[in-house]
């Protein structure tokens, strides 16, 4: 066998014919992103630099960069945050990034190189150690043992604020790396919405351990085979930048109870070890029981949800500023609690927390009045401290703030600020009638389709997992809302049953990470309803297809035909996950009437 080369430390590899593709949407393109947007920064500083230089001195040649050994340390002083969080600064010769995670801009850290990427001039670090800290930078506000080990968290070192204020630079450059849109039609993005907790707020978390040592074959597991453990395996989670199981005794993301729960499970797992024959994925929900409080010995009932909502909510259409403020009508009706062990004199109820590991066990939780059960290893937001206000922010927003629907002349080919979608003056058609039907695509259990529903008269929630479906008719009729319509929806025809007028029809879409597909984009667009919702927990993907609303259809890559086509009314950001770098996207679009006749790529 050849023996294999080495280069700077680094192995040669062999020139593959096609590379795998960097997946879309994905972290590694994101980075990329970022990257080649901070090396283009610096080449046009630079460019400029040698114009004025040149008319003095003769130009020298620039030093390239030499790749420094493979686990050697180096000193890098950070100058940006990329979109997953981590540091980026550049080399002493200006042409290459070194990605330095737990760091922040100006900081100038001691950092181990671990790979090199010559093609896309990076490199990828593991921290070291902090030489110089950032004035921004407060490493007495890390509550968590891990941080710097752990890849879970990214801004622990950060204040609150300074974690909002780079979630909104975030949304920016999804925007503007992804959406392939003119700045002049992408409208400021809205300051981050806070969550209430920054720690403890974490309804969910999935640790796991790996499989013993000199895992069996398929052959072996068949015939049985003894399976030999060297003692309890590391229980956590992913050591940040490889793919190696740290343990981790405590989550301080975690509810209390969540907590509690891994405490538990991690000493079911060390007593019962020898049971199991490979790795596991350990499940940690936690799930709230309300009991009514007694009042003068009579057990106050639960309101009925429709209800509760008529009088709060339908009795009058929400309006929202431009800005997008929750009107005061639509703020949370009950404060979220921090801690079921306060007393709370506001609430009808007492609050009971428990830590369900089953998979197939149910789980329920509370936003507002409202309840929701589903199977504890299925999807739902796992932050439910912000889904008060996340789910008042929809309902405000979702209908217009006025009764007009925006009319666009012909876009000029080059958009100028006063084309701005977001802030032009539009015509409205002569007569209009108001908006009465929802559709909530992906609407999984229930979320959108229960909380907007005393907005509408008509209600209806697609999905194409039968599963989900079923858990969000029983939150219907569990929230006194059996009027509310559900169905299992093919991909490739997700609006073939709806029979709701489109200019009287606004749609809700909360996709998962991956985002919607082109047939899914052109059917929205073919059928073409007022108004469109779009929520998600990966704003790059977010921000792709966005753009291709605001196109319309004829973008090459969608298909030519009729269609409409969108303006961004507004663009938010939401923490559902403080002291990391996710964060949730809210697009609302309003339907832009377009003559026959009237070209719609410009």
């Amino acid at each position: 066998m050849a023996k294999r080369k080495f280069q700077n430390g680094y192995p040669v590899k062999r020139q593959k014919t096609n590379p795998t593709a960097v997946k879309e949407g994905s972290n590694e393109e994101v980075l990329l992103m970022d990257i080649r947007h901070m090396l283009s920064t610096q080449m046009l500083a630079d460019d400029s630099e040698s114009g004025d230089a040149s008319e003095q001195t003769s130009q020298k040649p620039k030093p390239t960069f030499s790749p420094p050994e493979r686990f050697s340390e180096v000193e890098v002083l950070i100058a940006e945050f990329s979109s997953s969080g981590d540091g980026l600064g550049l080399a002493p010769t200006a042409d290459h990034v070194y990605v330095v995670p737990f760091s922040i801009p100006g900081d100038l850290v001691k950092a181990k190189v671990i790979n090199y990427f010559p093609q896309d001039r990076y490199t990828l670090t593991d921290f070291i150690s902090v030489i110089k800290p950032s004035a921004n930078r407060n490493d007495s506000l890390v509550q968590c043992p891990y941080f710097t080990k752990c890849s879970g968290c990214q801004f622990q070192m950060l204040s609150y604020e300074k974690q909002l204020a780079q979630k909104r630079r975030i949304v920016e450059k999804a925007y503007r790396n992804f959406s392939s849109l003119p700045p002049e039609l992408i409208p400021v993005i809205g300051d981050t919405i806070s969550s209430p907790l920054q720690y403890g707020y974490r309804t969910k978390l999935t640790p796991h351990f790996d499989g013993p040592p000199g895992i069996l074959s398929r052959k072996a597991r068949r015939a049985n085979a003894e399976v030999k453990w060297d003692g309890v395996p590391p229980i956590g989670f992913m050591q940040k930048g490889t793919r190696k199981t740290i343990d981790i005794e405590d989550c301080p993301i975690g509810t209390d109870t969540v907590r509690l729960g891994m405490k538990q499970e991690r000493e079911r797992v060390a007593n019962e070890i020898a049971l199991f024959r490979r790795g596991a994925t350990l499940l940690l929900r936690e799930s709230t029981k309300r009991t009514p409080k007694p009042k003068d010995g009579i057990l106050i009932p639960k309101p009925s949800k429709a209800e509760q909502k008529s009088i709060d909510i339908a009795a009058e259409r929400p309006q929202t500023s431009v800005n997008g403020i929750i009107p005061p009508e639509l703020q949370p009706l009950v404060p979220p609690r921090e801690s079921v062990d306060e007393p709370d004199l506001s609430t009808p109820y007492t609050e009971e927390k428990t830590c369900i590991t089953d998979q197939n066990a149910v789980s329920t939780e509370f936003i507002d009045n409202y309840i929701f059960s589903n199977p504890a290893g299925s999807f739902f937001q796992n932050n439910n401290s912000i889904l008060s206000v996340f789910t008042a922010y929809i309902r405000a927003n979702i209908l217009p703030p006025s009764t007009s629907l925006p009319k666009s002349a012909s876009r000029p080919a080059t958009p100028t600020p006063s084309s701005n979608s977001a802030s032009s003056p539009s015509l409205t058609p002569p007569t209009e009638k108001p908006i009465t039907n929802l559709i909530d695509a992906y609407c999984g259990s229930g979320l959108f389709s229960i909380t907007l529903f005393p907005l509408f008269t008509h209600t209806l929630g697609i999905d194409i997992a039968s599963a989900s479906i079923r858990s969000a008719h029983a939150n219907a009729l569990a929230n006194d809302i059996p009027t509310a319509k559900f169905i299992s929806a093919d991909a490739t025809a997700l609006f073939a049953s709806v029979v709701f007028p489109p200019d009287e029809t606004v749609v809700v879409i909360d996709p998962p990470r991956k985002g919607c597909d082109e047939g899914f984009l052109r059917q929205l667009l073919e059928y073409a309803p007022r108004r469109v919702v779009y929520v998600s927990c990966n704003v790059h993907t977010q921000a792709r297809d966005v753009g291709v609303l605001v196109e319309g259809l004829g973008k090459e890559g969608v298909g030519a035909g009729a269609g409409a086509r969108y303006e961004i009314e507004s663009l938010r950001g939401f923490d559902f996950f403080p002291q990391t770098a996710h964060v949730e996207g809210v697009a609302v679009l309003r339907k832009v009437l377009v003559e026959e006749g009237e070209g719609v790529g410009g």
